[in-house]
C-alpha cells in the first residue's frame, strides 16, 4: 500500500508498506480520507517525540471496513468507520473508570504510538472506533474525530450555561461555536492579540 511516512523530523516520504493485519480486536480500514491536526505537524516538526520512527501520521482518519479481526465483532465489513486519535487506554485505571480516559496514563494514540491514516489501509481497536452517519461527507467527518471531539468533551464538561467563552479559535473552537450557537448559547471567542483573520472568522459564526 501507499503510505506517507514520517522517517525523520520534517521528512515525510512516500513508500510503499505491506498491507497491516488487523489483531484479535482490530479491523482493517481502507482509508477514503484523513484530516491534517495540528498535532500531526507538532510530531512531524518534533516537537512531540513519538516512541518510533518510522511512523504514518495521521489520526482523523475515515474509512471502510475491509476485515475484521478474530475477536472483533462490532462492525461488519464494508462498515464506514472513523479512527480517532485515542488508539487505545488501559481501562481500569482511576482516570479510565471516571470517563476520563483520555487522561489514561497508558493511553495509545493513533500516528503516535501506532501508525495511522495517512495511508491506503489502517488498523484500529474497535473498542476506540466510531460509526460515522450516513448524512456526513467523509472529507466533513474527519476533523470531527479529533476537533469535534475534543471541543465537545469540553462543552459538556461545561454544564448547561448560556454563555460560553472559547481560548483561541481554530479547529475545534469554530465546530463548538456552531454547536453552542444551535443550542441557543451565547460564544466568546478570546484570540491573540493582533490575530485578525482568528477574529474574522470567530465573528463569523
Amino acid at each position: 500500500m501507499r503510505a506517507m511516512v514520517l522517517d525523520s523530523a520534517a521528512r515525510l516520504t512516500e513508500r510503499n508498506l505491506p498491507i497491516p493485519e488487523p489483531g484479535p480486536r482490530q479491523v482493517l480500514i481502507r482509508v477514503i480520507a484523513c484530516g491534517v491536526c495540528r498535532t500531526d505537524l507538532h510530531i512531524r516538526d518534533a516537537e512531540l517525540h513519538p516512541r518510533r520512527l518510522p511512523l504514518v501520521l495521521g489520526h482523523e482518519v475515515v474509512g471502510t471496513v475491509e476485515e475484521v479481526g478474530s475477536q472483533a465483532s462490532r462492525f461488519a465489513p464494508g462498515a464506514r468507520v472513523g479512527i480517532p486519535w485515542l488508539a487505545s487506554t488501559c481501562g481500569v485505571c482511576e482516570f479510565c473508570r471516571r470517563d476520563e480516559e483520555n487522561l489514561c496514563d497508558h493511553a495509545r494514540f493513533t500516528g503516535f504510538h501506532i501508525d495511522g491514516g495517512y495511508a491506503e489501509f489502517a488498523v484500529a481497536d474497535e473498542r476506540y472506533c466510531h460509526t460515522i452517519p450516513a448524512h456526513y461527507g467523509d472529507v466533513q467527518a474527519a476533523p470531527l474525530l479529533c476537533a469535534g471531539l475534543i471541543g465537545f468533551r469540553a462543552l459538556r464538561a461545561a454544564g448547561d450555561p448560556k454563555r460560553i467563552g472559547v481560548y483561541g479559535f481554530g479547529a475545534s473552537a469554530h465546530i463548538i461555536a456552531q454547536i453552542a450557537k444551535g443550542q441557543g448559547r451565547e460564544v466568546f471567542a478570546f484570540t491573540r492579540g493582533g490575530d485578525v483573520e482568528g477574529q474574522k472568522f470567530a465573528l463569523s459564526l
